[in-house]
């Protein structure tokens, strides 16, 4: 992860094959002239398979450092809808540290459809942009800056065994992985002065990348490249939400169903039994109560034929 120019540890290769490229001696040689031209094309040939190399090991280091996901034991459900959690860029930037000067990160976020013309973060002077999202229409139109950071400490990484502990699991988060889109009212604050790290678009690919910033000088000392795209999730219509605890294929929807229908009848003959108990223990009180009565009557009708 360095810049588009060739590194100058290559160079440094190349000009000492220049200097060392191997002479045959006289004594070896049966065409003079012959082998002159040889010599001389070989040892051409040999600079720059010298040069290829070291350029291909270099290229091959840059691309194994983009910015990358974090780690799903500590961002999961990552990318969200309006958020991706990114690795900070540790011992990244390592060889182009010089002691006794301030640096900074910022990371650049623009949409993988927008133009790679415009995927430069830096002006004609190597000073970094300071591009917008509302400027770059939300990163179509190019790269805005999302956020500003110092540079992580390689020296002593943050423990993720440590993620662990509930007392010390916020300061891991915060030293391993920066959250892009993590900051929904700073677009809408007139007073907000600091750099805007505004929620994402959902089901959109963005890219990220990397810059280490001098900060005393302002230029650009070293940078990522831009990493692969990254989608954020699509939001689901609420018609097609599963509510349902679980999923459920058929047979159990109809299983369901079925003992559904089963405990109503059952509750409906209990209820129905129930009642018809209480109706009959009303009718025998309602009888002695007919009884009772008749024999009042039998009892007076003798007594007023004897008077």
């Amino acid at each position: 992860m360095r810049s588009s120019q060739p590194s100058q540890s290559c160079g440094n290769i190349y000009l000492w094959g220049i200097l060392h490229r191997p002479v045959v001696p006289e004594r070896f040689s049966i065409m003079k002239n012959i082998s002159q031209g040889v010599q001389e094309s070989s040892g051409m040939l040999s600079h720059w398979v010298v040069l290829f190399l070291c350029c291909l090991g270099q290229l091959c280091a840059d691309q194994s450092m983009k910015p990358q996901l974090a780690a799903p034991q500590l961002a999961i459900n990552n990318p969200t809808l309006t958020t991706v959690a990114l690795e900070k860029p540790f011992c990244t930037f390592d060889s182009s540290l010089h002691p006794n000067k301030s640096y900074a990160i910022y990371l650049y976020v623009m949409k993988s459809s927008a133009s790679t013309i415009s995927s430069v973060v830096t002006d004609s002077k190597n000073k970094p942009l300071d591009s917008t999202f509302q400027q770059t229409l939300g990163g179509n139109l190019g790269p805005y800056k999302a956020a500003s950071f110092d540079v992580p400490n390689c020296v002593s990484p943050p423990k993720l065994a440590d993620a662990g502990d509930i007392n010390k699991v916020s300061d891991v988060l915060k030293q391993y992985l920066f959250r892009v889109g993590d900051d929904g009212t700073c677009l809408y604050d007139p007073n907000f002065l600091d750099v805007c790290n505004p929620p994402l678009a959902p089901d959109t690919t963005y890219r990220f990348k990397y810059v280490l910033v001098d900060n005393i000088e302002g230029i650009v000392k070293d940078q990522t490249l831009w990493s692969d795209p990254i989608k954020t999730r699509k939001a689901k219509l609420p018609m097609k939400i599963d509510i349902w605890p679980g999923r459920r294929s058929g047979s159990m929807i109809v299983i369901t169903s079925i003992l559904s229908v089963s405990v109503f009848l059952l509750l409906a003959g209990l209820l129905a039994s129930v009642f018809s108990a209480l109706v009959e223990s009303e009718d025998p009180s309602a009888e002695t109560k007919d009884t009772s009565g008749t024999t009042q009557q039998s009892e007076l009708r003798p007594q007023l034929s004897s008077e």
